[in-house]
Order: C-alpha cells, then structure tokens, then sequence
C-alpha cells in the first residue's frame, strides 16, 4: 500500500442492511447456508485458544477439490476483499496502470487507488475487447456486479492468453461464478483468481476467501499474506462448505429458477439487464430512484441504489431470495 494515497481514497457504499426487521434485497448473498455450519463453528470455537495451523492444508485441499485445482495454488485469505488488495499489493506499484470494468465492484478502484494508482475505466462489456499491453493489471469481473451477465469462458481463456503475451496480470473476481455451470480460471497462468465463500454459501460475517495463482504470482501471493490470516472458525466451515456440492447445485438450481420467474413479472415495469447472477439490475426509467427505495422500505424491504456504482443513474439492483420472499418484492416493485 502506498502511505501517500491513503489520504486521498474514501470508502465504498455496499449493500446490507443490519435491521432484522426487514428483508434484504440490498446484499446479494444467499439466504440459505448448508446444514451442519453450526456444529463446525462450535467445535471450530473450542480449538480457537490456539493458533491456527498457518499452512491451512484442510482449506486449501477442499478449496482445490472444488475449483479443480492444485491445492498449492490456493492462497487463504479472510474474504474476497482481502483476496483483492493481497493480489494488488503484489502486482501493482505506484504509477503503474491498471484497466478496470464499469459499472462494477467499486472496491477495485479502491484498492488500486490505495496503491497509489489512478485507474483506467472502460465499459465491463467491452473489456474483453481491449488491449492489455500498456497495463500491468486488468481486471475481470464474472459475473460482473452489479450488471449480473457472464464472460463466456473462452473469451475469457483468450484474453488471459493476450495478457501473458503483454506480462500484464489478469485478476478476475469470481465472487458469483458458484452461481453458473461456467467453470473457473483458476489454475490459468498469469491469472489471479479471485473467490469468496460470502455470496454462495451466505456467511458474509465469516470472512473466508482465497486466491488462486500458480508460479511466480502464487509465490509473491504466498510470501505477501499476513500471517494467520484465517481465523480457526473461519477455515473449519470454510473446508466444510467447500465439499457441500449437493448444496451449491441445489442453490444454483433454485436461483435460476427464481431469477427467470422475477425477471417476467418485473419486465412489464422496468428495463433490467440480463443476468446469471443471484440479482438482478433494474433500470427505474424515469421514476426517482430514491423514491422507489423508499416505497420499497414502506413495506419493509431494502433495496440496493445502484446509481452509487459509475456510469449508472437510474438503477436498483435487487437480490434472488426465497420464493416467498422473492413475491414480497414484486409485489412491493409493481407498486412502486
């Protein structure tokens, strides 16, 4: 991190809403968590008067089962966001030029910024399309959040080749890759892969993610991370969750499902972008967008303003819940 540029970089608005009073749609995480994670924690808690093994072998194997990779290329980390500034630590310095999507995740330009770096914005969709030499970061989001539509997998395997034959380092964030059939880039070379166990498996408050890198970058990625940087409880469910794969295709299922059946009764009323993502992204017309959040709340419903994320100014992002609940929100929608 670059000591000079703190001062100039603020913080990111998110979603979520700690009132348990009302149901949230702001936070795009599922509502379901597999059986058993309380059990883990518990017995997680009781070996938590000691260190952690540092070496994290249990994580790191059950992380490689599920993405399909050598475990000795997953590095822990606590959280997708702390996946993200390791990576950009070990590959950016100040001055150095990073390419970003737009609208997307606003803790990329955080983090880059956080490294004394004035990011490059360029549509999300239109990424793929760039070219990489001259950056010696760019970054992927996929799904891209908070639009929800994926990169085909080969077009993504055919950038990260044009970013090798540039030596710049491609970081994708899979944060909601759980939620389709594409599979992973992890294992790629010269790409960071990015993953939270946050969205799928509904434990934002865990703080459990990794990173996936093989040679060089997994050795700086490797080397770079903090110490213990994973509590006890945090990688106990987190080896747990990661081999609950009934419950993943299950979730997926259920998302899809609710996803297309939100999609047709909202499209008489609004525009919304396409998407395989566990929301949807809404464009209000021209309604006011506070007012539309505030009719929502009325009955007891949070939605995500989406307007704080660039390039968009007429738009709410809305999670995939329960059936149940997800007629809650159109019903609250249609009468907005």
């Amino acid at each position: 991190m670059n000591p000079d540029a703190v001062a100039d970089v603020s913080r990111v608005h998110h979603g979520g809403s700690s009132d348990t009073s009302l149901l949230d749609f702001s936070a795009n995480t599922n509502p379901e968590r597999p059986r058993g994670v309380a059990g883990v924690y518990e017995s997680a808690y009781a070996a938590s008067a000691n260190y952690p093994g540092d070496d994290y072998c249990d994580y790191r194997t059950a992380a490689g089962e599920y993405l399909g990779c050598e475990p000795l290329h997953v590095v822990p980390a606590a959280g997708g966001i702390a996946a993200l500034r390791l990576a950009f630590e070990v590959t950016l310095d100040a001055d150095d030029e990073a390419l970003l999507p737009a609208p997307s995740f606003g803790e990329y330009a955080r983090e880059v910024r956080l490294q004394g770096v004035d990011p490059t914005f360029v549509a999300h969709d239109d990424l793929l399309t760039t070219d990489p030499a001259g950056y010696d970061v760019v970054v992927a989001c996929n799904p891209n959040n908070p639009t929800g539509d994926a990169s085909p997998h080969d077009d993504l395997l055919a950038y990260a080749e044009r970013c090798r034959a540039a030596g710049t380092v491609l970081i994708v964030d899979e944060a909601f890759l759980d939620f389709t059939d594409q599979p992973t880039l992890a294992g790629e070379p010269g790409v960071v892969v990015v993953r939270s166990l946050t969205k799928i498996f509904g434990l934002p408050g865990l703080r459990a993610g990794l990173a996936v890198a093989t040679g060089d970058l997994r050795e700086r990625l490797d080397t770079a991370r903090p110490a213990w940087g994973l509590s006890t409880p945090a990688a106990a469910v987190g080896a747990y969750c990661l081999r609950q794969t009934t419950f993943v295709a299950e979730t997926r299922d259920r998302v899809r499902s609710e996803r297309q059946r939100m999609r047709e009764a909202l499209t008489p009323a609004f525009d919304i972008h396409p998407s395989e993502a566990p929301f949807l992204l809404l464009d209000v017309g021209d309604r006011d967008v506070d007012r539309v959040i505030d009719r929502a709340r009325r009955a007891e419903i949070v939605l995500r303003d989406a307007t704080t994320f660039r390039r968009l100014d007429s738009h709410v992002r809305v999670a995939v819940r329960r059936p149940h609940e997800n007629d809650r929100l159109i019903d609250a929608l249609l009468q907005a």
